[in-house]
């Protein structure tokens, strides 16, 4: 079975591109091959700067030969219709084969499909991948109309056996195949020939071509380390700057240069940032002082000088960049000790949304609820006003504005240097946290009201003004402020009932009219101390006699409110999903009244997941559906409600005095572990209610003939649907009776 072996040469391809483009050549290519029916055993793809390879082993050397037996039309079929099968099989007459069926005598043909040599298949799967290749973006050179990311220099494709290697026949746009490859660009530029991958690896190491990304991520995080460990530093961890200079360069040699000493009191998150984006540089820390002292370059080629003029060089442009950024530092260092209210006044200026507002509108807002939230969080409602006011002003700032993914870092900074408490610094850093799934959550208090707040804040408004995600468009990122919203309050276990705040976030963002700001103050009030829309509503319009533009927020409010919590609590599905908790769980959790408390809901959850994975659990779901069906059923037939209490007096059977005995139990311990919110006691009193509920269906027949002991039979089912329903709506767990 011969070996294949293809390399793509051209000028350099962008890193960020390189892997993308390694795996769709491979999956491109073998699934080509197996559909022509050239089967493989293993294939590799790999990448530099200068080309795209794919090694393939064990591939057959050619199609198998392919037989096909063909039904076709009775004997004695109009001539049209045999000729029309003759065409479609592509076969002659005389080629016919006419068989007795049990319908008759039908003809038969049988087609075979000659294999065809690996060589020509393959040919024709590179070409069609080399001209449909997906790249993000392609150009054209030249006359041709050939597409590549660069332009294409020349195409390796030889297929390999022990009796040597045979070149594959190929041209495309005046580019043939060959056995060939360059080396490095400036260090083995001659073309050299190859008879097989190995020979192909060896000879191009010679050529100072490494052709592993991750032997040369490896070599250069192995050197940077050593270098910064021999100067008694550390290299600061950064896995996605290695991934791209390993696709930057083909030959890595690392170097380490020093750091001007005007610029080592720059934070150190700014010299990273700096050096990163514009530079490409690792940066270099002392674990003393936690200053970045020292920077690594990778450059791309050996020099006789040991790289002294390209380190040369690249300190000087890196001197030019950090004298910028420490200009951007000193001028923000200046406003921020004014007060840093030229930046939040500035924000009054710039445009959140064209129906929200500009920033200094959201920042008011995120104020004004993180001053309600805090005594819930555990916060100073004073600093957590002050905080939120503050968190959002470095957006203004010029270093942020130069490097926007540092916003928050440099607030912190800043805010600092204003003379405010560390706690109120934090917040402008932690208040954006957390961004993903696996991003860490704030604990502090002030970070916590405030992040809750912002986040909040998000969605109410694009649900105020019908801006919600469809599908997978979510071009404001609400299920992540969503899930947000979630994990802050689970992993600092608050109770926080969701439908107060956002009602009033909703009424803020819904309310515009400026000679109303009394009114709406009141309602926010209102809406606080009672927790009800419609009454607070009620109550202000008491007050004012013709609100105005309030009256449109009694129709819209609660309707959007319900919508935006049922929102979250699909995130919440999707995020306890990881934990086991099923969706039907959840739902008849939802279904329980103070469904907005996201931490009693989850410890509702989480107590019912845990009983219904147990026997007991399972068969006492099983046995109250089968309660509810007969009584549903019972009650639509007989047009009356049967839950005026069962009397033991009429019960008959032992069983079923014994199943109003467990009831009354049952009901006790529930209510007293629901009143103390212990909701693994309620359901296990739920569960222990299994055996009396299984043994009364076993042993006795609800409908009896007489009237009296059915009407107390079905009172009794009421019962046990009114205290299993206590615990959580059992109807909509999945499975078990219909």
């Amino acid at each position: 079975m011969p070996d294949l072996l293809i390399e793509l040469f051209s000028e350099e391809i962008p890193a960020r591109m390189q892997a993308r483009a390694g795996e769709d050549l491979k999956k491109r290519i073998t699934d080509g091959l197996v559909e022509a029916g050239l089967t493989y055993a293993h294939a590799a793809a790999l990448s530099t700067p200068r080309r795209l390879v794919l090694a393939i082993e064990g591939l057959l050397d050619a199609s198998p030969t392919l037989r096909e037996e063909r039904k076709g039309p009775k004997v004695g079929a109009p001539e049209q219709a045999v000729e029309g099968f003759l065409r479609s099989a592509g076969i002659s007459r005389d080629q016919l084969e006419e068989r007795e069926t049990p319908k008759g005598a039908i003809y038969f043909a049988t087609i075979e499909k000659p294999g065809r040599p690996a060589a020509a298949i393959v040919a024709e799967v590179l070409e069609d991948t080399i001209r449909n290749f997906p790249w993000p973006k392609s150009m054209r050179w030249g006359a041709g109309s050939l597409r590549w990311v660069r332009p294409l220099q020349s195409i390796l494709c030889i297929l390999t056996t022990e009796a040597g290697a045979e070149v594959v026949p190929l041209d495309i746009d005046g580019i043939k195949a060959g056995d060939s490859t360059a080396g490095h660009r400036f260090m083995a530029p001659n073309r050299f020939s190859v008879t097989s991958f190995e020979d192909y690896q060896t000879k191009l190491k010679r050529a100072f071509v490494v052709l592993d990304p991750v032997e040369r991520a490896e070599h250069i995080w192995n050197d940077a380390q050593n270098m910064a460990f021999a100067a008694g530093l550390e290299l600061v961890d950064d896995k996605g700057l290695l991934a791209e200079v390993a696709g930057l360069v083909e030959w890595p040699v690392v170097l380490m240069g020093q750091i001007g000493g005007e610029f080592l009191d720059l934070p150190p998150e700014v010299l990273q940032t700096s050096m990163r984006e514009h530079q490409k540089f690792f940066s270099v820390r002392n674990p003393k002082t936690g200053r970045i002292e020292r920077f690594v370059t990778v450059a791309n080629r050996e020099t006789a000088d040991n790289g002294a003029t390209i380190l040369a060089g690249n300190q000087k442009v890196l001197s030019a960049r950090l004298a910028d950024a420490k200009f951007f530092w000193d001028n923000d260092l200046r406003v921020a000790r004014a007060g840093m209210s030229d930046w939040t006044d500035a924000l009054e200026n710039v445009t959140f949304h064209n129906k929200l507002g500009s920033q200094g509108d959201r920042i008011r807002r995120i104020a004004a609820l993180a001053r309600e939230l805090a005594p819930v969080v555990g916060a100073d409602s004073g600093q957590a006003e002050q905080a939120a006011t503050l968190a959002k002003a470095d957006l203004s700032s010029e270093m942020v504005f130069e490097f926007p993914e540092l916003q928050g870092l440099m607030g912190r900074y800043y805010i600092a240097a204003a003379g405010h408490d560390a706690a109120i610094a934090a917040v402008a850093q932690e208040h954006y946290a957390p961004l993903g799934p696996s991003d860490d959550v704030p604990t502090a208090p002030l970070s916590v009201t405030v992040a809750l707040a912002d986040k909040l804040d998000t969605l109410t408004g694009f649900w105020a003004i019908d801006e919600k995600p469809t599908g997978s468009k979510d071009p404001f990122a609400l299920r992540r402020a969503a899930l947000g919203v979630i994990r802050l309050v689970l992993t600092n276990d608050l109770r926080l009932p969701l439908d107060l705040p956002i009602d009033a976030q909703l009424v803020r963002h819904k309310y515009h009219a400026s000679n109303g700001a009394a009114a709406l103050s009141d309602l926010i009030d209102e809406i606080a101390d009672h927790g009800v829309f419609g009454a607070a509503f009620e109550t202000i319009k008491e007050k004012l006699g013709d609100p105005g533009a309030l009256e449109a927020l009694a129709g819209d409010v609660p309707d959007l409110s319900a919508d935006l919590l049922s929102f979250i609590h699909d995130r919440l599905k999707v995020f306890l999903r990881d934990e086991g908790i099923r969706h039907d769980v959840i739902d008849a959790c939802i279904a329980m009244e103070g469904n907005d408390d996201l931490n009693l809901l989850v410890k509702r959850a989480r107590a019912l997941n845990a009983v219904i994975a147990t026997e007991d659990g399972e068969n006492l779901v099983q046995g109250f559906k089968r309660a509810n069906n007969i009584l549903t059923q019972a009650e639509e037939k007989d047009g009356v409600e049967y839950s005026f209490g069962a009397d033991i007096k009429f019960a008959e059977a032992d069983s079923e005095k014994a199943l109003f005995a467990a009831l009354d139990q049952a009901q006790a311990k529930i209510d007293a572990a629901l009143k103390a919110e212990d909701f693994a006691a309620a359901m296990t009193a739920m569960a222990a209610l299994r055996a009396p509920v299984d043994a009364f269906f076993d042993q006795v027949q609800v409908n009896s003939d007489n009237q009296v002991v059915r009407r107390n039979r079905l009172n009794l089912l009421s019962q046990i649907r009114k205290v299993c329903s206590s615990t959580a709506d059992l109807t909509r767990i999945e499975g078990g009776a219909t």
